[in-house]
């Protein structure tokens, strides 16, 4: 046995008895340990925030606060209510009673982008039914992770849940994490794709999810000034490190100038001429990849970055794309929003499919309009698992109290996205359910004519 197989043996082995015990708890309980997990980070939102900005270097301490608040109000309120232990179903129409039973030990990877929200939604879900989580965070947010575990720990101790329903590796190497994903009963993978597409390979089932590149189009015939302070909000939320953030406006040519005037009203900052494009460009983008560089950072790092110079109180820059095939056009994990026209509604969702077969394709679509019409033309024609309807696509594509979406952090992108699931991921995703068949005996049973006429 090797050292990292002992390292995450002694983990599972702890997992596997906190679950095991956890398992023959009933609703109630398990209701009130979710709500624990939930609480104990909405209660140290700011203590949390702090340590994760200081800690990864990226993102704006006040917008994690807001994040951390707020993700744990909307995930609690959609769990408290769902029945995930015995019977959760009756459909007395079928003869069909559905039964929950837990998978086990959840593994779950998180990223550096969001260390806080993302342990706790995964904790959350795993636990809503009945099963242990071992959380492997980034190495750069190990701290963060570790304390928000630390303190949820700390407080389901105080209603005396079994020890170690929650544990987090306190040392990082892909070899400890290859063999937690090929162990454990099922993996969430939330991050790079090089570590969803390991967690496919895991020989387990995975949750993964896809890279993000929201494109956000602007109908005509709309109030703009709404329309761009919801995309600003958007793009400039914790300085562009949500995966489900705007990253490209595709505004109508006729209303572009009156447009472009609302976004440098709303506090952005315009770049149109060729050579600070080209400095952009080669900031953003380095051989083909975007430079970690400026991951998270604010639009004034950014500038100086790449030799321009950025006043002070601009939020975000918008900058326009030499067409489809411009790099500027992929994701852009920080306040940089890339700028399209185009004539027809039907030319604007070609310009997002365009965008999205580079990069983005099955995750997520933003329309600002009020044309029911075009809003289900894009839903048909572009490959996207979410399209979020007049809202800021970074802080509601993962759920929010005035959509339907399920509250995660963990944001499904279909086969097109090379994901399991074409939508949020929910507690349900994690638990098994046994169907147990009733003979109906008075159920019709159509004639050859009735069938084949």
């Amino acid at each position: 046995m090797t050292e990292s197989e002992r390292y995450i043996g002694e983990y599972l082995q702890r997992a596997r008895a906190a679950q095991k015990e956890y398992e023959k708890y009933r609703q109630e309980q398990v209701d009130e340990v979710v709500k624990v997990i939930g609480k104990t980070v909405y209660d140290n939102a700011e203590l949390l925030a702090r340590i994760a900005v200081d800690e990864t270097g990226m993102g704006i301490y006040e917008d994690k606060v807001i994040k951390n608040q707020m993700k744990a109000k909307v995930i609690w309120n959609h769990l408290k209510d769902k029945k995930s232990v015995g019977i959760i179903h009756r459909d007395e129409e079928k003869g069909i009673t559905e039964v929950a039973k837990p998978m086990g030990v959840v593994a779950a990877i998180t990223p550096t982008t969001n260390p806080i929200v993302t342990p706790m939604s995964n904790a959350m879900f795993a636990l809503k039914g009945r099963n242990s989580i071992i959380i492997t965070p980034h190495h750069r947010s190990l701290k963060a992770s570790s304390l928000t575990a630390e303190l949820i720990n700390k407080n389901l101790e105080k209603i005396n849940a079994p020890k170690n329903l929650i544990q987090v590796l306190d040392q990082q190497s892909r070899e400890h994490t290859r063999i937690l994903i090929e162990c454990a009963d099922v993996v969430i993978a939330t991050g790079g794709m090089g570590m969803v597409k390991a967690a496919y390979r895991s020989g387990k089932p995975a949750l993964g999810v896809g890279a993000g590149n929201v494109q956000c189009i602007i109908d005509k015939a709309i109030e703009y000034k709404d329309a761009v302070k919801k995309i600003i909000i958007g793009r400039t939320f914790d300085n562009g490190i949500i995966c489900s953030g705007e990253q490209s406006a595709i505004i109508p040519a006729e209303s572009y100038g009156e447009i472009i005037h609302e976004f440098i009203q709303n506090g952005a900052f315009y770049i149109s001429d060729n050579e600070s494009i080209e400095k952009l460009r080669d900031t953003m983008f380095v051989d083909g990849e975007m430079n970690k560089g400026v991951v998270g950072q604010s639009v004034q790092r950014i500038g100086e970055l790449a030799g321009i110079e950025i006043p002070k109180d601009r939020t975000v820059i918008i900058v326009d794309a030499e067409g489809t095939e411009d790099i500027l056009g992929r994701e852009k994990m920080c306040p940089v929003l890339t700028l399209y026209r185009y004539d027809s509604f039907e030319e604007a969702v070609e310009i997002a499919r365009a965008n999205l077969e580079k990069d983005g394709k099955g995750h997520s679509v933003a329309i600002h309009s009020n044309q029911v019409e075009h809003i289900e033309y894009a839903a048909e024609n572009i490959e996207v698992s979410r399209f979020v309807i007049n809202q800021a696509s970074a802080t509601s594509a993962g759920g929010s109290f005035f959509n339907g979406f399920t509250p995660t952090n963990t944001l499904g992108c279909g086969s097109w996205g090379n994901n399991s699931i074409s939508e949020n991921l929910d507690y349900k995703h994690l638990i098994n359910i046994s169907r147990v068949g009733y003979y109906m005996k008075d159920n019709k049973v159509p004639t050859d004519e009735m069938l084949w006429g």
